[in-house]
């Protein structure tokens, strides 16, 4: 697994960080200043490598260089393939982080205790492989998981059978079979639930809401008011034609900013992402915690 392909340049010498660190969003003033920095890529370079060259499909994106990084597992949603989320994956791996996505269970009744088991499995490699030329590795103390639709329900799967995962994000999170919904209760990591307003395909009343309120650890339930379910994929897929809704870049956006300051902020100590985890972002609500 060796990302060996650029896909971003850095803006300079002076912007990429030293090896060992992740990106330091710059001071701001306000939490709107705060959205706009983080919603922008980061600093570093970024490659693109193949999960598939340790026997999980799937691809891996990673900062140029950094030792002791932290990383973050990605589950997709029912039928997408992980291109659909290069755009978060690249915009991560910029701030530092290590992203990783398994494209495996792809089918139409896919396997969501194997799918959470590619998970566990993804973050293991990347904590316990050197990345690139040898340049990159993770820090198996600075690990999450994350997911879209089933893919976060697989997520908190994940998460309870891991004791090294640190933090937890969801985007439009949906049940899954073993419940997501029990899992929950035993997750004591920090759990962020980004949840789409106008969801008809994963409803928060039956799926989100009522996974957000089962947190067994601190949880955020922010949701977006205008957001639908397939808000956060970008381009296209022939799944379209059964899914209501479509990818939406403002979506896409303020999801880079939330899901960025809550890993750093957790994974990295970055006090100064706390302005986007707790504070009242604009297009968002916060329910009371």
């Amino acid at each position: 697994m060796t990302p060996t392909q650029s896909t971003r340049r850095s803006t300079g010498p002076s912007a990429r960080p030293a090896a060992g660190s992740s990106a330091r969003p710059a001071a701001t003033k306000s939490v709107k200043e705060a959205v706009a920095e983080l919603s922008r890529p980061g600093p570093h370079e970024v490659l693109r490598g193949d999960l598939g060259l340790v026997g999980v499909p799937g691809v891996v994106y990673a900062p140029a260089e950094g030792l002791g990084l932290p990383a973050v597992a990605f589950g997709h949603d029912w039928l997408q393939p992980p291109n659909r989320y290069t755009d978060l994956l690249r915009h991560l791996a910029s701030w530092g982080i290590v992203a990783a996505a398994p494209g495996s269970h792809r089918g139409v009744l896919p396997s969501h205790a194997r799918f959470s088991a590619d998970l566990r499995t993804t973050l293991d490699v990347c904590a316990g492989v050197r990345l690139g030329d040898g340049r990159i590795s993770v820090d198996s103390r600075r690990m999450a998981v994350a997911g879209h639709g089933i893919g976060g329900g697989a997520a908190l799967l994940a998460a309870a059978s891991h004791p090294r995962v640190a933090a937890v994000v969801t985007l439009a999170v949906a049940q899954t079979r073993p419940s997501a919904l029990d899992a929950a209760r035993t997750v004591t990591a920090p759990t962020l639930h980004v949840v789409a307003g106008k969801d008809i395909v994963a409803p928060p009343a039956g799926h989100a809401e009522p996974i957000a309120a089962a947190a067994g650890g601190p949880v955020w339930h922010r949701t977006l008011p205008k957001a639908g379910h397939t808000g956060f994929l970008e381009g296209t897929h022939w799944s379209d034609l059964l899914l209501s809704g479509s990818p939406d870049g403002k979506t896409r956006r303020l999801t880079r900013a939330l899901v960025t300051a809550f890993l750093l902020y957790h994974l990295n100590d970055e006090d100064r992402a706390e302005l986007v985890v707790d504070g009242k972002v604009p297009g968002t609500e916060l329910a009371p915690r």
